[in-house]
């Protein structure tokens, strides 16, 4: 008789202690099932299925967060460094030390190289400059020099007319260009009607 009552005292404890490792089961078996996203892509997958537009944006921010790298389509990832806006290379979802090392060598390097181009730029421009220069000098040089050239003196009109005489080109149809040439010809005109004295005989 008292088997037969601790055995039915017994069996709310079995009964509740099987419940309890059903439910604990059943709470692993749904860990298994949603279990972490791997990568950033399984995430936003999963951010994609939030109830509303603000639990949705927390998602993605949490997941941009979380990884760094982005799929490739023939396998791997890569990894966006906005710094240096190029991409690069990297085996997980995230760079690992290694990764992030040349990651930050690369970014020296970038740094470097934009220094160099900037300093290349501002003495091509600071050469441009003195060549301007220069050459508005020259130019002021070259205005003063032919300021200071002397303006030819007009020639006094005796000058010219003595000039004219002399044989200097003179205005044509003009009495003092054409005088000349009528004298010499009323010359040839007398010596052609005058006739030439004859020489007197020897006396023998």
């Amino acid at each position: 008789m008292s088997t037969v009552f601790a055995s039915r005292r017994a069996a709310p404890l079995l009964i509740a202690a099987a419940g309890v490792f059903l439910l604990t089961l059943s709470h692993a078996h749904a860990q298994w099932w949603k279990r972490a996203p791997v990568d950033f892509e399984e995430c936003a997958d999963a951010a994609e299925k939030s109830s509303n537009k603000a639990e949705k944006t927390a998602a993605l921010a949490d997941c941009n967060a979380k990884f760094a790298g982005r799929r490739k389509a023939g396998g791997g990832y890569t990894y966006y460094d906005f710094l240096q806006d190029r991409t690069f290379d990297i085996a997980g979802p995230n760079p690992t030390p290694e990764e992030q090392r040349k990651i930050d060598e690369s970014y020296t390097a970038y740094l470097a190289n934009q220094r160099r181009s900037n300093e290349a730029a501002q003495a091509a421009a600071r050469q441009q400059r003195e060549q301007q220069e220069a050459q508005q000098l020259q130019q002021v040089a070259m205005r003063t020099d032919v300021e200071r050239v002397p303006v030819p003196v007009e020639r006094p009109k005796v000058q010219q007319a003595a000039g004219q005489r002399k044989g200097a080109p003179c205005t044509k149809g003009s009495f003092s260009c054409e005088w000349p040439r009528l004298s010499e010809s009323l010359s040839d005109l007398k010596r052609l009607f005058s006739p030439t004295p004859s020489k007197p005989a020897k006396k023998g």
